[in-house]
């Protein structure tokens, strides 16, 4: 079993720009709702590969995500895998396709895919965690735009 969710967000700027302020883990935390802290392992460049380490909010748990880049083509998508434990997630995978719109705005489409864990509460815990990452990740990507919008 598995729980699925998908959240567009309109941009103000073309894809490019998009895709590359959202792989830009230092400024990440300048527009980020969920982030207190960004960066891939090593200092890397994102790339396929490459593992970054996303430690979220206190008030929002303060999980700690390490993932890998499964997919990186700029301009247009990206996707990467949990490499990390978790307690709640046997497995978890996101990506972010993004494409131009034309007027100079473009539209992310972030997908995210997971298993719940422990197995025996899945049930449970994946229609919770899918609501709150729905939540969370129009939050984020509105907070992307209006930091897009502001530049």
């Amino acid at each position: 079993m598995s729980a699925h969710a998908v959240v567009r967000q309109v941009l103000p700027v073309p894809a490019a720009v998009a895709f590359d302020v959202v792989h830009d883990y230092p400024g990440r935390l300048r527009w980020d709702t969920l982030l207190r802290e960004a960066f891939t392992v090593g200092g890397a460049a994102p790339a396929r590969g490459v593992e970054a380490v996303c430690r979220a909010r206190w008030t929002l748990g303060g999980l700690t995500f390490r993932t890998r880049y499964v997919t990186f083509r700029r301009p247009e998508l990206a996707a990467v895998t949990l490499t990390s434990r978790s307690p709640f997630f046997a497995a978890w995978a996101a990506s972010m396709r993004h494409r131009d719109l034309g007027d100079g705005r473009s539209e992310v489409v972030y997908t995210l895919t997971f298993t719940g864990a422990p197995a025996p509460l899945a049930r449970l815990v994946e229609p919770v965690a899918v609501r709150v990452f729905r939540w969370e990740t129009g939050r984020r990507l509105r907070a992307l735009a209006h930091h897009l919008d502001a530049r």
